[in-house]
């Protein structure tokens, strides 16, 4: 998750900006990230089943703001005062529907100059589309959404290079490309621009793995991931087998991310991995290296700590400020989805070899059910900040400091 004006967000409980002599086991974490969770976030009586956090700057005041995709419950949206503190304006700005929302995707479907809101669903195969009055308030044009699915993740992007913002939609079932007609109303080009398959489809992610100029996909699945790579034309070819290095056994892939680790110049690919609904399906999370024009090789055992998380949040972001980019992933080990697990973090060498470092850079009571990462700066002081969404779990917003 992921994209197109979306940044995550970690939202916080406990303080972690202690003195050194209150808080010695977390001198360096204290150092790096300040937890204002309980100042900044207007929480109190909210229900909350965080699935997906859409960054953008809605209501045009210059600062982004942060919409929440509330799994079963109404969608949250807060507003920044510029500073990082948020209000809870969900009832006057965005219609207050529940739907079994997964995740979000934000841009100016209509063109008219301020940025829209889609937000798909699973359970009860809503596709919420959100057009805004230009200050930040919301009318419904879900009408405007030609299909229906069980759907897991959304991505925008202008597939067809005409200057309006295309929808890709990943199912249960058959994905979907919807292409807009430039002025936020969606035609249906599933077929011809992707061909007829069937997955159970987690994430979708936009990445150029082949350094060619477009954007190609990459779709991780509860079963074997696919990479479709673009002619240029927006009409996308599934080119996996010959692209991607398999696993003998099962795979039960959440999230999919890229970023250039190894600064070589072209984008590696990671797989959040989980264990949830796929027999046997192996928790270890994969690491992909890019040889620069897009087919890749596993690189899992000798650049990624060995690891038995259920991982349903990722996100490349340079936790330690030193130019290059680092892992956190978001983990849920108890039963089902329950339980209250430590995020954990990988810091890069500069060359694409990671080790664990949770404990110097998040503290071991910054727990919860992690299902999305975003890296933002949110109060205005030009260093990146944290947003971590947990479904059914307290959220955290940390405020990273100067280093």
């Amino acid at each position: 998750m992921k994209k197109n004006y979306v940044l995550l967000l970690i939202f916080g409980t406990m303080l972690v900006g202690y003195s050194q002599e209150k808080n010695p086991n977390n001198e360096a974490s204290a150092s790096f990230y300040n937890d204002v969770t309980l100042t900044h976030l207007p929480y109190k009586d909210l229900q909350l089943l965080s699935m997906d956090a859409g960054i953008a700057d809605l209501d045009l005041d210059g600062d982004p703001d942060i919409l929440i995709a509330n799994e079963h419950l109404p969608n949250i949206l807060l507003i920044n005062n510029g500073k990082g503190m948020f209000t809870n304006e969900s009832s006057t700005r965005i219609p207050q529907i529940a739907h079994d929302s997964e995740d979000i995707g934000i841009a100016d479907f209509d063109l008219d100059g301020d940025p829209d809101i889609i937000v798909v669903s699973e359970d009860n195969k809503t596709n919420e589309l959100y057009l805004n009055n230009g200050d930040g308030a919301f009318r419904d044009g879900g009408n405007r959404i030609p299909v229906t699915g069980t759907s897991n993740s959304v991505v925008v992007y202008d597939v067809n290079s005409d200057g309006a913002p295309d929808i890709l939609i990943g199912n249960n079932g058959q994905n979907n490309v919807l292409i807009n007609d430039g002025k936020g109303y969606f035609i249906d080009e599933t077929i011809k621009r992707f061909g007829a398959f069937i997955d159970v489809t987690q994430d979708l992610t936009l990445c150029d793995i082949d350094n060619d100029g477009d954007q190609d996909l990459l779709v991780g699945n509860e079963d074997a991931n696919r990479l479709l790579v673009n002619d240029g034309k927006g009409f996308f070819e599934d080119q996996s087998s010959d692209r991607l290095p398999y696993r003998n056994e099962p795979e039960e892939t959440r999230e999919v991310v890229t970023a250039d680790i190894d600064g070589d110049g072209d984008f590696d690919i990671f797989y959040g991995n989980v264990q949830a609904f796929v027999p046997n399906a192996l928790r270890q999370n994969r690491l992909l290296l890019n040889d620069g024009k897009g087919f890749f090789s596993d690189s899992t055992h000798t650049h990624l700590p060995k690891d038995e998380n259920r991982c349903f949040g990722v996100a490349f972001l340079d936790i330690d400020h030193d130019g290059d980019a680092d892992i956190m992933t978001g983990n849920t080990n108890g039963p089902r989805f329950d339980g209250n697990t430590p995020f954990s973090v990988y810091i890069n060498n500069g060359k694409g070899i990671f080790s664990e470092a949770a404990g110097t850079f998040m503290p071991e009571n910054i727990k919860g059910r992690g299902f999305d990462i975003d890296f933002s700066d949110f109060n205005g002081d030009g260093i990146k900040d944290l947003f971590l969404s947990n479904r059914g779990s307290q959220d955290f917003l940390l405020f990273g400091n100067k280093h």
